[in-house]
């Protein structure tokens, strides 16, 4: 990439880019992650393709720090406490349980593997476990983009489960990634003690700096808005700022944090749950202007990932990735899964093997690939490529099939909120709120006007969504099951006033 000018640079991104969505619209009728057909798109444009040479491992490892830093602060953004209260427990377990164990089982799966003579690898047990750590979570924008997509609800509690599962566990396997390059470098022993030590402090200065910028970064926003007040600031623009002042506070915050030894992943996690559960400014604007920002970084993450490998080095570990993919698909997920939610007795075997299914891997494992290769860890380039191999598999095979699974598991909720977006926000001076409901059988057997209907305590219907038409409601408009009502309401504790 050094030989290329700062136009020829813009004009292959751009051109990549352009190709990426255009190409990414078909993902909808053959059923492929939208992300994987970026993947593929950088494949294509890359030295086994067109001819695009990039090979920098540092270029690509910092592109990949600032996106994960935006993808999982906005998935904290949009992961609801009141919804993760109730699965909280198992969240968590799986994301640092789960992940040790996805590790450990697959490590020695491949150490095994290493011993056959007729296997072109031949890790020892460390590099083998090291190997399994890079790609032990299971990844957010993935995740958060095959979930997202797709407009129903899970029984039991699995979508903000499964959400919060991926936006937490990558600071694990990041962990674990970084303690394995440093004993396999050094050749010293790994201490128990000494990892149990990294890993409480990574977690406990991680959490304590999501959580403490998080409330810096609302009281930043609270002042901008009244610094705004007095000048009557235009609200485009005062959107814009607060955008760009949240921005610059998320790569603060992972810098700080990681600077004391936390951390960074995690802490913009937190940082974005607390602000996404807070009462802000223009949030609805805000929220979407973060949205598309991590499309874009997604995108960008995946086209250069996918222009970084060179596909026919990938072929000689074909098989032995084949391998391990399917261990992990069908043996080492599912049984970290089970073994963590045993003490979740109201979790039953059709929901754990639904979890166990959603072990998509993406963009963060090849992101912690690279570090070995960074580091010069022997081996480290046919790790890169095995977790390369195996993103495909996990891509390829989970990817397509997540809402199939959820079917044939009878996980699929038969009436659940709409996601529709009626583009309407309200200042968060005012005592009140809007909620989005969906209209059900049920809703209309009393009748199938307003005034029929049994509506929230103090709530007001302000608009009617209906397919792609918006309806002002009065007393005699016809309801129809399926219509999405936007409602204002009171909050309680200004409704008796």
């Amino acid at each position: 990439m050094e030989s290329f000018s700062g136009e020829n640079i813009l004009l292959l991104g751009s051109i990549l880019l352009v190709a990426g969505v255009l190409i990414g619209k078909s993902s909808y009728r053959t059923g492929l992650p939208l992300l994987l057909v970026f993947l593929i798109v950088g494949m294509l444009f890359g030295s086994d393709g067109l001819g695009i040479q990039f090979s920098d491992m540092h270029d690509a490892q910092f592109v990949g720090m600032v996106a994960l830093c935006v993808i999982l602060f906005t998935g904290g953004m949009s992961t609801s406490i009141k919804s993760i209260r109730p699965v909280i427990a198992p969240g968590l377990v799986l994301s640092t349980a789960g992940v040790l164990l996805t590790a450990l089982l697959t490590g020695l799966f491949i150490f095994w593997l290493s011993g056959i003579s007729w296997t072109n690898i031949h890790f020892v047990l460390l590099p083998s476990l090291l190997l399994a750590a890079t790609m032990s979570s299971t990844d957010s924008a993935s995740v958060f983009g095959i979930l997202g997509s797709h407009k129903v609800g899970l029984r039991y509690n699995l979508r903000p489960m499964l959400e919060l599962e991926s936006g937490s566990n990558d600071p694990m396997a990041y962990m674990l990634t970084i303690i394995l390059i440093a004993v396999v470098n050094s050749g010293s022993e790994i201490s128990a003690g000494n990892i149990a030590l990294q890993l409480l402090l990574q977690f406990g200065a991680g959490t304590a700096g999501g959580v403490g910028f998080g409330y810096v970064t609302r009281w930043l926003i609270s002042c901008y808005h009244k610094i705004g007040a007095k000048s009557r600031e235009d609200i485009g623009q005062a959107t814009a700022m607060i955008s760009i002042l949240i921005i610059g506070m998320v790569f603060l915050t992972f810098t700080a944090t990681t600077a004391v030894g936390g951390n960074g992943y995690l802490a913009v996690y937190i940082c974005g749950i607390v602000l996404g559960n807070s009462r802000l400014h223009h949030k609805w604007s805000i929220t979407k202007f973060m949205d598309g920002l991590t499309w874009l970084a997604q995108i960008v993450i995946f086209l250069l990932l996918g222009l970084l490998v060179n596909p026919h080095e990938m072929l000689s570990v074909a098989i032995v990735s084949f391998l391990i993919g399917m261990f992990m698909i069908v043996v080492g997920r599912p049984l970290s899964v089970y073994l963590c939610l045993l003490p979740f007795r109201k979790i039953n075997l059709r929901a754990r093997t639904f979890v166990s299914w959603v072990g998509l891997r993406g963009a963060a494992p090849i992101i912690f690939a690279t570090y070995p290769v960074v580091a010069d860890v022997p081996g480290a380039s046919q790790i890169f490529n095995i977790v390369f191999f195996v993103t495909l598999l996990s891509l390829v095979i989970q990817g397509t099939t997540v809402m199939f699974m959820a079917r044939k598991l009878n996980l699929i909720e038969a009436h659940t909120p709409s996601e529709s977006d009626f583009g309407v926000e309200i200042s968060s001076d005012l005592p009140t709120s809007l909620h989005t409901i969906v209209l059900s059988e049920e809703d209309l057997a009393g009748g199938n006007t307003l005034s029929d209907i049994k509506l929230p305590v103090g709530g007001l219907v302000m608009m009617i969504q209906r397919g792609s038409k918006y309806i002002v409601p009065n007393g005699k408009r016809k309801l129809h099951a399926g219509d999405s009502l936007l409602i204002i309401r009171e909050d309680d504790n200004h409704a008796d006033r």
